[in-house]
């Protein structure tokens, strides 16, 4: 495979996976709506772009890590001119946002109008995970698509061919039901010991080890504690995800009572203004909720 990424979104995930498929030899083609943020990217050896189409062209890979559905397909498909036009047959895109399973479906019949390869392959770890280069990829699609592209997905993390297109996301979708379940049992865990009269820090560290503890418990539970707050996984993706797995949900049939209160929970969180905090920011929501 080409040596030639093309990567669209380069934001508080993208810009850490771009240095990583630098690091790995990688020529890297570059854009992003706000084009200063490429300015570090190009210090490190990224080739800037004016617009994804240029950043498509000639790529053998294109991978895009944009916010959400409709603006992944507004910058890959909705213009005679977008990025996926640009592409030759024979090329990959790898969609690596977080969209409902529907719209990698859809995505996947326009590349193969084109001739493109396809993978939905969103990711998680947070910008830790980004920066570290050991981020969950969870790929959907064809399985040579995955082999051929393996060794692209392998310089960000580790990549895991789940089945065929769409289950990528539905895996994606799986782990943030997880995620933000457990954030909010955290938050309950580490509120109800402090009004108990524990110091939640020793708690924290009291529980690591045992049953209790999860990556979650270390690492937001340390956010919550310290009121540390900046974002690395903002909470209004966060809410878009469980807002986006119930409604995959409905259409399979399925009553998840779990999700649908941690839906609820960070719906109200946003709603209050914490969108663009991180979303172990959940404990201000239980402390509104339980303030005297």
């Amino acid at each position: 495979m080409s040596k030639t990424i093309g990567f669209i979104g380069t934001g508080l995930m993208g810009g850490p996976m771009v240095r990583n498929l630098l690091a790995a030899g990688y020529r890297v083609r570059v854009w992003n709506r706000t084009p200063e943020k490429l300015h570090e990217l190009t210090q490190a050896g990224a080739e800037a772009c004016a617009s994804p189409q240029a950043a498509a062209t000639d790529a053998s890979v294109l991978i895009c890590m944009l916010s959400d559905g409709p603006t992944c397909d507004a910058v890959l498909f909705d213009d005679d001119d977008a990025a996926c036009s640009r592409l030759a047959a024979g090329a990959t895109l790898v969609v690596m946002s977080s969209i409902p399973v529907e719209t990698a479906t859809a995505q996947a019949e326009r590349c193969a109008a084109l001739g493109v390869g396809y993978l939905d392959a969103p990711v998680s770890g947070g910008q830790r995970g980004a920066i570290d280069g050991n981020l969950a990829i969870m790929a959907g699609g064809e399985a040579d698509t995955f082999e051929a592209a393996r060794p692209v997905l392998a310089a960000m993390g580790r990549p895991v061919h789940v089945g065929p297109t769409g289950t990528g996301q539905q895996t994606k979708l799986a782990n943030q039901m997880i995620v933000a379940s457990t954030i909010a049992t955290v938050a309950e865990a580490l509120l109800f010991a402090e009004r108990g009269g524990a110091d939640p820090a020793r708690v924290r560290d009291a529980l690591a080890g045992g049953f209790a503890d999860s990556p979650i418990l270390r690492q937001h539970g340390q956010r919550m504690i310290e009121e540390d707050f900046a974002p690395g996984g903002p909470s209004k993706y966060q809410w878009k995800d469980t807002r986006t797995a119930l409604a995959r949900a409905r259409a399979l049939g399925l009553d998840l009572p779990v999700a649908t209160i941690a839906d609820a929970l960070y719906a109200d969180l946003v709603e209050h203004g914490d969108g663009e905090l991180d979303h172990s920011a959940l404990i201000r929501e239980l402390r509104r909720r339980n303030t005297p």
